[in-house]
């Protein structure tokens, strides 16, 4: 029995001398604006064997060029030297990541990309969340190709009530083979991983899983890692595209690594993702906030509407903007954004998680933070179904420090 969208698969794990306090690392798209976070890490990283090597941040998304070959050429290394190695011949990881939110849990899987599509509209059983920025996708491309490993940070989201799929796994943990238990490094708590190859185990995930499918056309949604997994698939057409029809079902290329998790696990908080915006004043983009509103039609101000604070060199507005037709206060703010930034030089528009993050952003000279309210996470299902991607980075699963670290890996080359 195998399900329609997941399968097992080799996963790679680094070899027991390895300090795995300094080789797991959190996911590229974090701190893009905090550079100290990055030479930090680099400093604890030191010499040592690392999964930071094997990534490109994206605070450092300028120099691809010049790093992507030095990621490719430490892949081939690690693998040649024995420093990763085979640790699940053919199952799954079950992971249990405790944070200060409590202990999550999850399931290193590997994805049939045939299941997933990241347009807008689309009725695959693996959807996007957000709007997929097509410019951002090339970067990660250019890392896939020519890579003999992935690694990952995508997390995917199913909506499953009863807890039937990974929690039965978890409650059995004890007589799993544990790969992997240690402390993160700069705050990102804990992980523990354990080896799922029992063929009953197995069994029982793709049972439960159908279960869920026959409720509904749409199994998973992408929580993070949009982009990367929208890479993966470009990669899958290109590759597909030299492949006759019989060596296209089992090439390695046409899956990608995900962690699963279910919606409904208390330890998996949503978080809103705010925009801070560089090269503009403050008190001149309020009014030409105002100028736009007008113009749409819109209120700033009543008891009702979606709510953003605006924040800027020591001044804060509150405002309700009602009347744009948009379901949530991101796509609201989001809507102008796009409007009004059209023509305009010199802007730049970031993505930061966390509101302290954001605000000390926006103590320098010409820049702007929007502080927007959660959404909460019972929300996705419907409104995804219902209208497709939402406005792209809506939401955010936990704060920054709290997103998946890379640890696991896998071949993706013949």
């Amino acid at each position: 029995m195998q399900n329609v969208c997941i399968r097992t698969g080799e996963l790679l794990l680094p070899n027991q001398t390895v300090d795995l306090t300094s080789w797991a690392f959190v996911a590229c798209d974090q701190y893009t604006s905090q550079p100290a976070y990055w030479q930090e890490a680099e400093a604890l990283v030191g010499d040592k064997p690392s999964a930071l090597r094997l990534i490109l941040p994206e605070v450092y998304l300028a120099q691809a060029q010049a790093r992507i070959p030095a990621i490719h050429q430490t892949m081939q290394s690690y693998l040649q030297n024995g420093v990763i190695t085979p640790a699940v011949k053919d199952g799954f990881i079950l992971v249990e990541r405790s944070t200060g939110e409590g202990a999550r849990l999850g399931l290193v899987v590997l994805l049939d990309l045939e299941t997933y599509d990241y347009r807008k509209g689309s009725r695959t059983p693996v959807r996007a969340t957000e709007g997929t920025i097509v410019e951002r996708i090339p970067p990660r491309l250019a890392i896939r190709r020519g890579a003999p490993l992935e690694l990952s940070h995508v997390m995917m989201l199913f909506d499953d009530t009863m807890h039937s799929v990974v929690e039965p796994l978890h409650d059995k943990r004890a007589s799993l083979t544990k790969l992997y238990d240690f402390p993160l490094m700069m705050g990102g708590g804990h992980l523990t991983g354990y080896a799922v190859t029992d063929p009953e185990d197995i069994k029982s995930v793709y049972s439960a899983l159908a279960a869920l499918q026959s409720r509904s056309d749409m199994l998973f949604a992408v929580g993070d890692g949009n982009h990367s997994l929208a890479a993966a698939k470009s990669y899958w057409e290109e590759v597909k595209q030299t492949l006759p029809p019989d060596r296209q079902a089992d090439h390695p290329a046409r899956y990608a690594m995900v962690e699963i998790e279910n919606i409904h696990d208390d330890a998996l908080i949503f978080e809103p993702i705010h925009r801070v915006l560089y090269g503009f004043d403050g008190d001149d983009l309020l009014s030409e906030l105002e100028q736009y509103a007008v113009a749409k039609g819109w209120s700033l101000s009543g008891s009702e509407g979606h709510s953003v604070m605006v924040v800027y060199e020591g001044k804060q507005v509150e405002l309700c903007i009602g009347g744009s037709g948009e379901h949530l206060a991101v796509g609201t703010l989001q809507a102008f954004l796009d409007e009004w930034m059209q023509g305009k030089t010199g802007l730049t528009l970031d993505y930061v998680h966390g509101e302290p993050a954001a605000r000390t952003l926006a103590t320098q000279p010409d820049t702007v933070a929007f502080i927007l309210p959660a959404m909460h996470k019972s929300e996705l299902f419907p409104a995804v179904e219902a209208t497709g991607a939402l406005p792209r980075k809506t939401f955010s699963m936990g704060e920054a420090h709290e997103k998946r670290y890379y640890m696991e890996a896998r071949k993706i080359q013949r």
